[in-house]
């Protein structure tokens, strides 16, 4: 009985885990906190040393580390890295998990001196992806050597696309509002405009340019000068 206990355990652990992850993807956490316990879940679940999840920056070309539970300074500082560089820059590249038995002992590694340092061993790194995109990587660290199992490996990727779901559904939150924003701009304009025409008799490429001139000269957005025409047409 007791062998049967310590089978069904581990099992238990990771539906516990793939819970609370699944309920802080739906919480109404900010986007970094959300990332910061993922991490920190899977790391207790896991007893990992180091549990870290990195991000492309698409206009950079780089791989930065965007949340951690470790309070290391020198981890949490480490350099980004290029695509394709290092272990999780090619798992990135490839789209492919990857298993390191010591990482302090493989050349592909990067951070050497900080794995000497926290006493990393072990390392799974798992893609985030989001349909056939890649757009960053899930690292788990051990501090003694320690063979994945196909179950762990299950968990990280699991973990991993829920991440990824977050991420994804964060981005489009904020590209939703930027293009809100912009639509809310240009009816702005456009009725500052036809105030300037109907007032000083100007065409519309004219009320433009002097809406433009006037947020240029004060320093301004255009949304900002559009605003204070329609209001002083209103108080008018």
């Amino acid at each position: 009985m007791p062998k049967k206990k310590s089978k069904t355990l581990p099992y238990k652990k990771h539906i516990e885990t793939l819970s609370k992850v699944s309920e802080a993807v739906t919480s109404s956490l900010y986007l970094e906190d959300i990332l910061k316990l993922i991490v920190t879940l899977t790391a207790e679940v896991m007893h990992s040393k180091i549990c870290s999840l990195m991000l492309i920056d698409e206009k950079k070309g780089t791989l930065d580390v965007k949340a951690t539970q470790s309070m290391s300074e020198a981890y949490n500082k480490k350099p980004s890295l290029k695509m394709g560089e290092g272990i999780a820059g090619k798992v990135v590249m490839t789209g492919k998990h990857i298993i390191v038995r010591d990482v302090k002992k493989d050349p592909q590694y990067r951070n050497l001196s900080i794995a000497k340092k926290e006493k990393l061993c072990s390392l799974l790194c798992i893609p985030l992806r989001v349909k056939d995109k890649v757009i960053g990587a899930l690292n788990l660290y051990t501090s003694r050597p320690h063979k994945f199992t196909k179950s762990e490996i299950s968990l990280l990727a699991a973990v991993a696309n829920q991440a990824a779901i977050v991420i994804e559904n964060a981005h489009l939150m904020v590209r939703t509002k930027v293009i809100q924003e912009e639509l809310a701009s240009r009816k702005l304009t456009e009725r500052a405009k036809g105030i300037l025409m109907k007032t000083h008799g100007l065409s519309e490429d004219m009320a433009f340019r002097r809406i433009q001139k006037l947020a240029m000269d004060t320093r301004r957005t255009m949304r900002e000068i559009a605003e204070a025409i329609i209001l002083a047409q209103n108080v008018g």
